[in-house]
């Protein structure tokens, strides 16, 4: 996919494109992430981007957004006031805000996640403690692709992937719940062709 075709297909009114990945990124690909932040936000109209709000990679992505035009930036957080500080998104949707009982198909994606399943339940239940906690990150995840009943889901996801160990963590999770929900995505091997 050429960039051309990316900004043909999904620049339309209410799209939305991920735009994350790991949160080491080395040193040389640093301002790359930054650049197709801004690229992206300079040459297309109506894309939302939307990022989880972690360090690395969608702190990069982001700060590309921003330097543009901070409106078209929204973030899903696991928790209210998560990394608030470096949070410059136009919106932020927080997991607090959302009732999980009432988001059964985002609980159930969720747990496909095999390493956090056991605590997903007892979070929902709302049993938060040091291990529930790490569910907040995973259903964060899934939000991400699936939305909820009052957050529209994403249209594409571009990620910046650890291609030495690929589809790993909690990128690896989103890149499966983008595959479970038939949502496309590239990684670092397409869209650094377009920069």
């Amino acid at each position: 996919m050429t960039i051309e075709q990316f900004i043909i297909k999904y620049d339309f009114e209410n799209s939305i494109v991920l735009l994350e990945g790991k949160r080491e990124v080395p040193p040389p690909d640093i301002d790359k992430l930054i650049q197709l932040g801004e690229l992206l936000t300079s040459k297309t109209k109506h894309i939302k981007f939307r990022s989880g709000n972690a360090s690395g990679s969608d702190f990069y992505f982001s700060s590309g957004v921003i330097k543009i035009n901070p409106a078209r930036l929204e973030v899903i957080t696991p928790y209210n006031n998560h990394r608030e500080k470096e949070n410059n998104a136009y919106k932020t949707h927080s997991l607090d805000e959302v009732n999980l009982a009432q988001e059964p198909e985002v609980v159930y994606q969720s747990k496909s996640n095999k390493q956090m399943q056991k605590f997903i339940d007892p979070f929902v239940a709302g049993n938060k403690n040091r291990l529930t906690m790490k569910a907040a990150y995973i259903i964060r995840d899934t939000i991400k692709v699936t939305g909820t009943s009052t957050i529209p889901p994403a249209n594409f996801a571009l990620f910046y992937d650890d291609l030495s160990n690929p589809k790993s963590g909690g990128t690896g999770h989103t890149m499966n719940i983008c595959e479970m929900n038939n949502v496309e995505y590239a990684d670092q091997r397409v869209w650094m062709k377009w920069l």
